[in-house]
Order: C-alpha cells, then sequence, then structure tokens
C-alpha cells in the first residue's frame, strides 16, 4: 500500500483558498453575497473530502449572515469549478463559516487601548522603570 503525504491536506486546502479567492474576486451571481468577502483560511479533512472554508465579510451584521448564506447557497457551484481546477478526483463538500477571529483581534485591541488611556500613558509602558537598563 502506498505511503499518505501527511502534508498533502494542508496543501491541497491553501489551493483550495487560492482557487476561491479567484471565484469571489470574479464574482458571485448570488445577490446575496455583498460587501468585501475574503477567504481567511481552509481547512481539509483528512480525507479531502471537506472543506471549511473561513470567510471574513465587510458588512454590517445583517448583511454578514445574508452573505454567508449566499456563499452556502453557491457552493455546490464552488465544488465544481474547483475540483476541475485542482484536477481532483472527489471534489471536496465546501461549506463557508464566518471567521471571528478578524473581529476579535480588533475588540480585544480596542479594549487593550481603553485600558491604557485610563491608566496613563507611562503606566506599564517598557523602559520607563529607572531600574531597567537602556
Amino acid at each position: 500500500m502506498a505511503q499518505r503525504d501527511p502534508r498533502r491536506p494542508d496543501r491541497v486546502a491553501e489551493a483550495v483558498r487560492e482557487e476561491i479567492a479567484v471565484i469571489l474576486s470574479e464574482g458571485v451571481k448570488d445577490p446575496r453575497v455583498t460587501g468585501l468577502v475574503t477567504v481567511t483560511g481552509v481547512d481539509m479533512s483528512r480525507d479531502l473530502g471537506v472543506a471549511t472554508v473561513y470567510v471574513s465579510v465587510y458588512a454590517g451584521d445583517a448583511a454578514r449572515a445574508e452573505a454567508l448564506d449566499g456563499l452556502n447557497a453557491v457552493a455546490p457551484q464552488f465544488r465544481s469549478r474547483v475540483g476541475r481546477a485542482l484536477r481532483l478526483r472527489l471534489a471536496p463538500e465546501i461549506t463557508f463559516r464566518l471567521d471571528e477571529s478578524i473581529a476579535r483581534a480588533a475588540r480585544i485591541e480596542s479594549l487593550l487601548n481603553s485600558v491604557r488611556t485610563h491608566d496613563g500613558p507611562a503606566a506599564g509602558a517598557p523602559g520607563d522603570s529607572p531600574d531597567e537598563e537602556r
């Protein structure tokens, strides 16, 4: 039996990410997909049968949910195009999920900024302690 390449799912995931980004840049025919849609990552199952595509949608909450519904509605077309482009024997089933990591990071950054402004500029800044060597 042939030995499997343990990195293949990662390589296929990257290729799927690139191909879906190209498809999105060309435009999606579903009118619900509005705003700026960015592919942030793809998780592939070990058997390459399922691809979970994480997207970030620059729009309001309602428009973000609508865009996600629209993307999941056109997922079969994405699946066939990805299968043809990557010449896969079986094209992976594609599901779209919102990537909340960017919003989470922005929220953490704003919280840190508010803590810095309430504590003053000198609080906790490196190099402000007289005991520290420069």
